[in-house]
């Protein structure tokens, strides 16, 4: 027989509270059967809120005891803090394994048999455009913080925000197989500063900071996969101009 939880939740034509479904969720996967009552106005709400003296919804309540929200529950069942919590390079693990895999897509769909110089072309150019659209997304947040630790962007706030437009361009660029020439030293200018900043920042001046690589509201830390982000470029500048120059002769 399955243990019964009650649970009150604000479901309204306006508003389904995400905790409460969690809330919900987390019970049924406690094996729990849980008595749902919505609570379908704001009035509702309030005057429940007001009846058992809490501030917020959901609710919960087992064996006639009051638990409480969604992070409660959590405690309850002895489980840890829900989302992510600290600094993390979840993000941008994400993205270089999403480009790794695209780029593997791509090199299966168009290429005959396995080219590793493409799928690595491919991999750093889809990488570049792939951040240079998370920085995109608020240039303002972005750039606020890029300037605290970019050389370059300390001295000039708007290449904070022409940076972002540079590394799309350079990842495009590659994409599109523009010429060396165009590409190349865009992208071997911008890592290069971008290294030598980060390298600064982290290692020489040993200094605490979040990278702004996947956007400027990411709690990803300042360090070793900020300076890959930016050898990256460096390599793809350099191997651009040398395939533009091989072209000639």
């Amino acid at each position: 027989m399955k243990n019964t939880a009650q649970l009150y939740r604000m479901h309204t034509d306006e508003h389904i509270c995400p905790y409460g479904l969690r809330s919900k969720d987390l019970l049924e996967r406690k094996c729990f059967e849980v008595q749902d009552y919505k609570l379908t106005s704001r009035e509702e709400t309030d005057k429940f809120k007001e009846k058992h003296d809490v501030k917020t919804t959901p609710q919960a309540f087992i064996d006639d005891k009051q638990i409480g929200g969604y992070d409660d529950l959590r405690e309850y069942f002895d489980m840890g803090p829900a989302g992510q919590t600290g600094t993390t390079y979840t993000p941008v693990l994400a993205i270089f394994a999403v480009a790794f895999l695209m780029s593997l897509a791509t090199s299966f769909a168009f290429t005959a048999g396995f080219n590793l110089i493409k799928i690595v072309e491919l991999f750093v150019a889809y990488s570049m455009t792939i951040l240079a659209i998370q920085k995109l997304r608020d240039l303002y947040t972005f750039s606020n913080s890029f300037i605290t630790y970019d050389l370059l962007a300390m001295r000039s706030i708007r290449y904070a925000y022409i940076y972002p437009f540079a590394e799309a361009f350079a990842g495009i660029g590659m994409l599109a197989a523009i010429s060396g020439y165009i590409v190349g030293p865009v992208s071997l200018f911008i890592g290069t500063v971008g290294a030598i900043s980060v390298f600064k920042a982290v290692y020489i001046d040993k200094r605490d900071l979040k990278c702004a690589c996947v956007g400027g509201d990411s709690n990803v830390p300042l360090g070793f996969v900020s300076l890959t982000e930016n050898l990256f470029m460096i390599g793809a500048g350099i191997w651009m101009l040398y395939k533009a120059i091989g072209n000639n002769f």
